[in-house]
């Protein structure tokens, strides 16, 4: 007999080895002595290693979710644990997996670019201001997995001798628990069936009394949401002084139970890796429409009015299909109609026996509007750029319009702040030497100007005659002006209850930025400014508050240039990181070659007409 071989390692495989990618995913709530070091530590760091996704870093802690070779990241944390000794503790969920799926999936994840933030909260608790201050400091006591585990075991037990003093709090979003959750025999599971995050604390305050008074184990994805959605619940004070947390999230319940334990099904995660299951074959998800069992979001299918990823088989996912979450059917929202466009007729008579979704509450055909009168169309409301109008707006996106014209209405309005006329003086071509002559243009070019967002020293129009700019004029100089958005507001709620309702905002460059500021505030002005989706040509983020990457929770379609689109005003990266703060998959990006305009040639009106198409 041969005795076993002693040969080093093949090179290439050592290499190949090295070369496999991963994620890293970990969190510390700690206090940061110095966020523009640590901003530049992670900018540095994460660049020289090739490391793409997203950091976010505040006074409180750190959030960070990167993907890269496995060695960089091993690196990565090892530089880390070196640059501070606020970082002690920390728990480094490190997975090696394959490399993304496609662009579509790694893009909504993420994992296309490296986007390093500094943020006011890690994860948003709240789209509204708390009626209490919380300190992450109070929250639930940490368990580790074999110590939940343990818990959930001596639970069941006490539940069966007739105890009921623990329940389970599951505090991730609908999307997530659909597809795995924890199930413990007679102990409770409580699924708020939230959209998003900052939903929980109104479920817990309708749901408190449910709460008070018992044991409440909860858990999350990695733990992060657990820690202020724990010190949220302790902080209602007596009877709410028992609240657990499973430390590292389903994550490491999963590595230390890798039959699943308790848990059920597969675990969302919010990286190219879409989730992560257990040994057990079982599936927990079932497809919207047919009801058979499925748990698959690599599709990305999602719902027609408010954006949230929903199952759809492959054998009933079609093209262009609309479809209607469980939560918009709860509210009464169905597919609505789907009117014909020209040829395309022939392609919606195809999608109509997968088109809605399934539920009593749908009607189980949309209507197409030949025999029972025309189809609604989409009332959408246009917001100019700077120093625009709505007349100059309406001529501009006259080509739109007519594209359109079977699908949706578009409605104009000045903004409220107009403007002075201005002008450069004019150079005498003989003359170069001598003092700029002082010639206004024409007086048939005196149209009137509006903004959204002026300077703060704004004094409104005195006269109408041109005057001379204080300096050269800096196309850019409006993304910094915020002190017009309250009157906008205002403005825009008479708007709405005149001249409404309107299904959505179409907006340009300023007029981007007001209505992706609307959007981040739709909870505050429902009822006065309704819409179901804004769409964002050219935008650009500006300084209203504490916004965040990916806190926006609207449907949205982003349109602007590329990187080399010829958009002299309006950069790249300021309409990508104007879409990094809409929910993650929420938003939709369209980017041309096209210059500082909305493009209306193919492809990217059909791309227009098929995100408008969701919401009929």
């Amino acid at each position: 007999m041969s005795s076993p071989s002693n040969n080093p390692p093949n090179p290439e495989e050592t290499q190949e080895e090295k070369k496999q990618y991963g994620v890293l995913l970990y969190y510390k709530y700690t206090q940061i002595p110095d966020l523009d070091s640590l901003f530049s530590f992670y900018n540095s760091n994460c660049t020289s290693l090739s490391l793409l996704g997203r950091v976010r870093l505040s006074s409180l802690g750190v959030n960070v979710t990167v993907g890269g070779e496995m060695s960089s990241l091993e690196s990565h944390i090892e530089a880390v644990k070196s640059f501070g000794d606020f970082f002690h503790g920390t728990d480094f969920k490190l997975a090696p997996c394959g490399s993304p799926l496609d662009d579509a999936v790694a893009r909504e994840s993420g994992f296309t670019s490296l986007s390093i933030r500094i943020v006011k909260e890690l994860v948003t608790l709240s789209s509204h201001p708390l009626p209490r201050e919380l300190d992450v400091r109070n929250s639930g006591r940490h368990l580790s997995a074999v110590e939940f585990h343990s818990a959930l075991q001596d639970a069941g037990k006490a539940m069966d001798e007739g105890s009921k003093e623990v329940v389970l709090l599951d505090a991730r979003n609908l999307y997530e628990t659909r597809i795995g959750k924890f199930h413990t025999p007679n102990v409770e599971t409580l699924d708020p069936g939230i959209r998003q995050y900052s939903d929980l604390p109104s479920w817990i305050d309708d749901n408190s009394e449910h709460l008070r008074g018992k044991s409440v184990l909860m858990y999350c994805t990695g733990g992060i949401r657990c820690e202020m959605a724990s010190a949220y619940i302790r902080s209602k004070g007596s009877g709410f002084e028992n609240v657990f947390q499973l430390f590292g999230g389903i994550q490491r319940y999963l590595e230390q139970f890798p039959d699943g334990g308790y848990f059920k099904g597969k675990n969302f995660v919010f990286d190219h890796r879409i989730s992560v299951g257990s040994s057990d074959p079982n599936v927990l998800g079932s497809c919207l429409l047919c009801r058979l069992p499925f748990d698959d979001y690599s599709s990305r299918c999602r719902c027609s009015h408010c954006r949230m990823l929903v199952l759809v088989c492959d054998s009933c996912r079609t093209k262009a299909a609309v479809y209607v979450c469980e939560l918009c059917q709860k509210h009464g929202k169905g597919a609505g109609s789907i009117p014909p466009v020209g040829e395309e007729e022939s392609d919606l008579q195809q999608i109509l026996p997968k088109s809605i979704s399934a539920g009593p509450e749908v009607s189980s055909q949309p209507q197409l509007g030949h025999g029972a009168g025309p189809a609604r169309k989409l009332r959408i409301l246009c917001l100019h750029g700077f120093r625009q109008n709505a007349s100059s707006f309406k001529g501009r996106t006259a080509s739109l319009a007519k594209k359109l014209k079977t699908i949706a209405e578009l409605l104009f309005v000045d903004a409220p702040h107009e403007l002075a006329y201005i002008y450069q003086p004019r150079v005498c071509s003989d003359a170069l030497s001598s003092p700029p002559q002082q010639i206004p243009p024409p007086t048939d070019e005196c149209r009137r100007k509006f903004a959204w967002m002026i300077d703060p020293d704004f004094k409104g129009m005195k006269e109408n005659d041109w005057n001379i700019a204080d300096g050269p004029f800096n196309p850019l100089q409006y993304q910094q002006q915020t002190e017009g958005f309250d009157t906008s507001v205002t403005f825009l709620k008479t708007v709405f209850s005149e001249r409404g309702p309107f299904d959505g905002i179409l907006g340009f460059s300023q007029g981007a930025a007001m209505a992706a500021s609307l959007a981040a505030r739709r909870g505050r002005v429902n009822g006065e400014i309704d819409f179901r989706f804004v769409i964002l040509c050219s935008g650009f983020p500006v300084q209203l508050g504490d916004v965040e990457h990916g806190s926006i929770n609207c449907p949205s379609l982003h349109i602007f240039g590329s990187a080399s689109g010829n958009d002299r005003q309006i950069a790249n990266q300021a309409s990508r990181d104007l879409a990094s703060l809409f929910e993650d998959g929420s938003s939709t990006i369209i980017e041309h070659d096209c210059g500082h305009i909305l493009p209306t040639r193919t492809p990217y009106i059909e791309e227009i007409k098929s995100f408008l198409r969701r919401f009929l």
